[in-house]
């Protein structure tokens, strides 16, 4: 079964548009990370990306690298990012779950040895931003030979003939980086995204979704317009920061704090 074709194929069927939330795997610990991605379908979320805490998250911004360094601090690793997924899925067997990242963590793991446990905990598809298309062979190859969906970045200053390199090999979606520069650090222009989608769509018959930069329901709706769905990450994320201890412990709001906003967001989207 491909969740991610299903997902969006029905989206569609409905007249619906994909909400996507990002969370850093083990933040701010392994047992609040789990609880807030199991009650995520519950709060309107139709797929999940899950973020693979690495030392140096260079296309990252503030908010995410600094939720790494709480995750690994927490003692996250590879092994319990896949425990998380295989978790999930005792309760869930229908919401995709995409794993993002940079590639040094998953050489270091093994990659064959990767992609089997991906599958085996019931990972759908793979964002590795560290990877370009002229390194298929190393890795992607062999995940889409085993039914694993690479999703491919494009951003706005990708011109036709890289946009024909970058997507010649993409399964799943395709995501949009509507913003240039590091993640959660500007606002994206919705005609220029607008313009740019156009462009995509010249050449994918993959749904677009789009993401970098989207920080309000309102925002959310408005990308979701043009597209087949939005990400919300960095937002996210910095709600579970403004809601830790001086120590950066969970307290009772965080789990509340950050689903009661997931769920503006849904909603926004779902009812625009």
């Amino acid at each position: 079964m491909n969740r991610i074709k299903e997902t969006f194929n029905q989206l569609k069927k409905n007249d619906k548009k994909a909400v996507g939330i990002f969370l850093t795997a083990g933040d701010p610990d392994f047992e609040s990370s789990l609880n807030i991605i199991k009650k995520l379908p519950k709060h309107g979320v139709d797929f999940i990306e899950i973020g693979m805490p690495f030392s140096d998250p260079m296309a990252d911004g503030p908010s995410i690298q600094l939720s790494s360094q709480r995750a690994l601090k927490s003692g996250i690793n590879l092994k319990k990012c896949l425990s998380i997924v295989e978790s999930f899925r005792e309760s869930n067997k229908d919401i995709p779950i995409i794993l993002m990242g940079y590639y040094n963590p998953i050489y270091k793991f093994g990659k064959k040895k990767f992609i089997k446990n991906c599958l085996d905990s019931g990972v759908d598809g793979l964002i590795i931003v560290d990877l370009p298309p002229e390194e298929d062979e190393e890795f992607y190859i062999d995940a889409e030979r085993d039914k694993l969906s690479i999703i491919r970045l494009v951003t706005p200053t990708t011109n036709e003939e890289r946009l024909n390199k970058i997507l010649l090999n993409a399964t799943g979606f395709v995501y949009y980086v509507s913003i240039t520069g590091i993640t959660g650090t500007q606002a994206p222009n919705i005609d220029n995204v607008a313009t740019n989608l156009k462009k995509i769509r010249s050449v994918t018959d993959l749904p677009v979704v789009i993401g970098f930069g989207i920080r309000s329901p309102s925002q959310a709706s408005s990308m979701a317009n043009i597209s087949d769905g939005i990400v919300v990450g960095s937002a996210v994320v910095d709600i579970i920061k403004s809601s830790l201890d001086n120590d950066d412990n969970p307290t009772k709001h965080t789990i509340n704090l950050c689903l009661d906003f997931i769920s503006k967001v849904s909603e926004s989207v779902k009812h625009n």
